[in-house]
């Protein structure tokens, strides 16, 4: 997802998630991929800390998600899911390394969008990262679990009770995600995850145009005239995530539901 503090300016958003952390554990040298919006093996990517410091000055919250669809990533042991945590506090949290890839902005917390894998240790590094909240900012958890319940990846680390939001992947998912005329796949597993899973807030994730998902976008006046009004009663509804930036650009997506969510 690109990371410009003008298009913040818009206020169509309150957290964002810079994807992906997609190579790390198991031995592996830990490397971001942000899709061609900087080259991290030249360490550009450090130019985007004043965008970020810009975006948390005006309350945006900017999180780092770790995992993504190429999966290149693992957790081999509790020992692994240790040195993990150290590395996202030291390099993107509030620690201190001389090879911070993003600079000196201080991210605030960590998304967890394992697609694959194994499912061991997730809730291990979940536990570890939670404890660098009492070194004063707190650090905040989030998940992009697939809307199948329980999810494959993440359903262990979720049951920690450790996640402030849960973004449910509501697409790429034919049986729990909304098609034209058929709301209960969507309403069924929406109040399933709502009610069995311990977070602050639980998010509706779409994808934001046609090409972003193999299947599952919601046209707009479906989203504001059927979907929305059959979740929005929950008290752990927290709003709708998109995916991603750049599809949103194109369609005006978040514009267009702004006043409806």
């Amino acid at each position: 997802m690109e990371m410009k503090a003008h298009w913040l300016r818009l206020g169509n958003y309150h957290i964002v998630n810079l994807a992906f952390l997609s190579t790390f554990g198991g031995g592996r040298t830990p490397m971001i991929n942000l899709a061609g919006h900087c080259d991290p093996y030249s360490n550009a990517c450090v130019g985007l800390s004043a965008d970020i410091k810009s975006c948390q000055a005006k309350g945006i919250k900017v999180m780092l998600s770790i995992g993504g669809g190429v999966v290149s990533y693992s957790l081999d042991s509790s020992e692994d899911a240790r040195q993990v945590a150290t590395y996202l506090w030291n390099n993107f949290l509030g620690g201190h390394s001389s090879t911070r890839p993003l600079g000196d902005a201080v991210l605030d917390g960590i998304d967890f969008d394992i697609e694959g894998g194994s499912s061991e240790h997730w809730d291990e590094l979940a536990r570890y990262l939670s404890r660098y909240s009492k070194r004063g900012k707190k650090v905040y958890l989030t998940a992009a679990p697939q809307c199948p319940f329980p999810d494959q990846w993440v359903g262990g680390a979720l049951k920690t009770g450790l996640f402030d939001y849960v973004w449910v992947q509501f697409y790429n998912n034919p049986p729990c995600q909304y098609t034209p005329g058929e709301l209960s796949n969507l309403e069924n597993s929406w109040k399933q995850w709502t009610s069995s899973i311990h977070s602050t807030k639980t998010f509706l994730g779409l994808p934001a145009a046609p090409d972003a998902a193999g299947s599952g976008f919601i046209p707009v006046d479906n989203l504001t005239s059927q979907v929305l009004p059959a979740i929005k009663g929950s008290t752990k509804y927290g709003g709708v995530m998109l995916w991603s930036k750049y599809y949103d650009d194109e369609t005006g997506y978040s514009a267009s539901i702004k006043s409806h969510v």
